[in-house]
């Protein structure tokens, strides 16, 4: 692994983050997520190294071998991918700092079961098919804000702080663009109902998500590129 690359890298993404913030505004405050789903501990620890520490994984089974294998690092791990139910039980037992694929009433009802029966809490983000994508898992935007509310009032084990989508699968930089406006005024309206985290924008399209709002970006492929 080419170490030097890394930092090259790391510096350039969070002059690339600072930047967009500060076209939104110099207030603005952005958290950068690494996604590692495809590359091992020994990348992890370097991008710790560099001063990282969130981290986002896909699978619960690599969020439960890196977890295991980096126990030793204050890591702060973000379950990102579309959870099965039968995986529930596994991603609680890993207590992640953030689930921020919670696509649903019905899976938020299920989590919540589940997490009395642990005595554990969970903070979680609702995911927004912003783009209406048949691909996508998520709420339509028009029932965002109502299914928001309903998590809230029907479980009692998750803590609710925000919303995440995934940018509208287009090389149309206006569709894009839409697809985070509509995340982003859908978190205007959820803020007095306690939304912190606006959590749009990944390796393509981060710069964008944050001059539309975003104040967290999933950022994988880039962190990465051509270290091995």
């Amino acid at each position: 692994m080419d170490i030097y690359k890394l930092r090259d890298n790391f510096d350039a993404i969070v002059q690339r983050v600072e930047s967009a913030r500060i076209r939104r505004s110099e207030h603005h405050i952005v958290q950068i997520v690494a996604v590692t789903k495809y590359v091992g501990t020994q990348e992890i620890r370097a991008l710790y190294e560099l001063g990282q520490r969130a981290f986002g994984e896909n699978r619960v089974q690599d969020l439960k071998a890196k977890t295991s294998a980096l126990e030793d690092l204050p890591l702060e791990w973000h379950f990102i991918g579309r959870l099965q139910k039968n995986k529930i039980n596994h991603l609680i037992d890993l207590d992640p700092w953030f689930m921020q694929s919670l696509d649903s009433l019905e899976l938020a009802l299920e989590i919540d079961k589940r997490l009395e029966a642990k005595g554990k809490k969970m903070q979680c983000l609702l995911q927004i098919n912003s783009a209406k994508e048949e691909t996508k898992a998520g709420v339509m935007p028009e029932r965002a804000y109502d299914e928001y509310l309903k998590i809230i009032e029907e479980t009692k084990h998750i803590d609710l702080v925000g919303v995440m989508t995934i940018g509208a699968h287009t090389d149309e930089r206006e569709k894009i663009k839409e697809s985070f406006e509509t995340t982003y005024k859908i978190y205007e309206t959820l803020k007095p109902h306690g939304a912190q985290i606006c959590s749009m924008g990944m390796s393509g399209d981060f710069e964008l998500a944050i001059e539309c709002g975003s104040n967290m970006v999933r950022i994988g492929s880039l962190f990465f590129e051509g270290i091995n």
